[in-house]
């Protein structure tokens, strides 16, 4: 495998990685609604709703900020 190639797939890897987090938190608002666990009535639906999304893109910043803190170095 050649080193451009590499390099590639490494980042490629690394976005992957850093999207994972966001993914995961839009995929649990998805099971709680198809799942009928929250419902219309939910108390604070939206302020939960609103906390997993940030707790998913806030872990994926951080994550995307550490790969890009140890390309620096």
């Amino acid at each position: 495998m050649s080193n451009s190639l590499q390099i590639q797939a490494r980042h490629a890897l690394k976005v992957a990685m850093a999207f994972t987090p966001w993914l995961m938190s839009t995929y649990v608002l998805y099971w709680l609604q198809t799942g009928n666990i929250w419902t219309i009535e939910t108390a604070h639906r939206g302020k939960i709703s609103v906390a997993i999304l940030a707790l998913g893109m806030g872990l994926s910043f951080l994550v995307h900020s550490y790969f890009g803190k140890r390309e620096q170095k």
